[in-house]
């Protein structure tokens, strides 16, 4: 037998602690929850509880309450089945709570667990953290609570974010490729900008000849390279700090996404994803019985392009019944027409969610083309450009050395 020290609070939300001797944990919890009491801790003996009290102080103050995304889908995923084998959501969220993992994650669930226990809904309490729970995730939790169908929107906001997952890292291994080769490059070339060349230099200038332009084009950016390599370093990060602060700007990110929606090979990429986000978001947040005006305003925030987004909003402004949304989105040419006329579709025959559907399927499909497209097309263009960079290396430095052989006469 042990004793394990508990805090818990009644039916009436009053926190309460004690005692308990019971030979488990487990039976200890069992045993508070017959006394009608909901557990937020059990610990076992006095001590233990006053050092996790003190490991918990100094682990908050190290580990900020925060969620990524895969662990927003893991929380999501276990609460579903939780609901869905008939318990509560105070016991569902109190069992999560009490698997301490060490991150982040845990005071999330313990403010989340606490505020049920207040008596708050569960969509209330996930508002409380914003940069965690979007609002695309509150408004659904709220339409599930609304229509006593929780477990199953706690389903679907899983599927919808492991769909959103999955095109990011379509997107994401498309771009690892060509990136690794253009690392590949730039250390290449700057390796022998900064140890290659200047030997062959020491050579050229104790022979003392004329040299060809290219060469001397070459040596010239090796010296520069050399001298203020460090500089030049120092003052690309600091332009690219400014730049992507002004790209974080609302004017800027405007500009930059619309030029990503206008770059050769990748608009494809783009626009396909974020057209697909759009219609899939849309489309859940309409099955779960949420107004087309407050979805639409969902949407708008949660599209990730600011084009996109922009154009949402002027057309949601012009939608003011909720009855039509294909003419306004269609009037702003600025989503494609196979997309507004699949959606007109979907709003004569009264089911928007089923078109909405149709229309991601479609441009996932899409998607996948693209970023096929854009990895075959993209990986010989970089390949012919690292070529022609190192090529210039090699090339100069043979001009080099077939000029002064024949200036000596060999």
């Amino acid at each position: 037998m042990g004793v394990f020290t508990y805090t818990a609070r009644t039916r009436a939300g009053e926190k309460t602690t004690g005692e308990i001797e019971v030979p488990d944990r487990r039976i200890a919890l069992a045993q508070l929850e017959r006394q009608g009491l909901l557990p937020i801790s059990v610990v076992e003996g006095a001590s233990a509880k006053k050092g996790k009290s003190s490991s918990s102080r100094r682990f908050q103050l190290v580990r900020p309450a925060h969620m990524g995304m895969r662990e927003v889908l893991v929380f999501t995923t276990e609460l579903s089945d939780l609901l869905a084998s008939g318990m509560t959501l105070g016991n569902a969220l109190n069992t999560l709570a009490n698997r301490k993992t060490g991150r982040g994650s845990d005071k999330i669930l313990e403010e989340l667990r606490n505020e049920i226990i207040r008596g708050a809904s569960l969509s209330e309490a996930l508002r409380q953290f914003p940069r965690v729970f979007s609002g695309l995730y509150c408004s659904m939790i709220q339409a599930g609570e609304a229509s006593g169908a929780l477990d199953e929107v706690l389903r679907r906001l899983v599927e919808h974010y492991e769909r959103i997952q999955e095109l990011k890292e379509k997107v994401g291994m498309a771009l690892v490729y060509p990136f690794i080769v253009i690392l590949m490059g730039a250390a290449t070339l700057i390796f022998s900008m900064v140890n290659i060349v200047p030997r062959f230099q020491t050579i050229f200038d104790q022979l003392g000849q004329a040299l060809p332009l290219p060469t001397r084009i070459l040596i010239g950016s090796s010296t520069f390279l050399s001298r203020y390599g460090l500089l030049v370093l120092a003052l690309l990060g600091v332009l690219s700090v400014l730049v992507h602060r002004a790209v974080k700007t609302d004017r800027g990110q405007l500009w930059w996404h619309g030029v990503l929606l206008k770059m050769p090979l990748v608009k494809g990429v783009v626009a396909s994803g974020v057209y697909a986000n759009f219609a899939r978001t849309f489309a859940v947040l309409l099955k779960n019985g949420v107004s087309v005006l407050q979805a639409l305003q969902i949407v708008e925030r949660t599209v990730g392009n600011a084009v996109i987004s922009r154009e949402l909003h002027k057309a949601r402004e012009r939608v003011t019944d909720g009855t039509s949304i294909s003419g306004p989105l269609a009037a702003g040419k600025v989503l494609p027409p196979m997309l507004t006329d699949m959606l007109a579709i979907g709003e004569q025959t009264g089911d928007m969610p089923s078109a909405l559907t149709h229309i991601a399927r479609r441009y996932e499909n899409e998607l996948d083309r693209n970023v096929k497209i854009f990895t075959t097309a993209l990986e010989p263009i970089l390949i012919v450009g690292v070529a022609l960079a190192v090529g210039f290396v090699a090339i100069s430095i043979l001009m080099a050395v077939f000029s002064l052989t024949e200036g000596m006469g060999v």
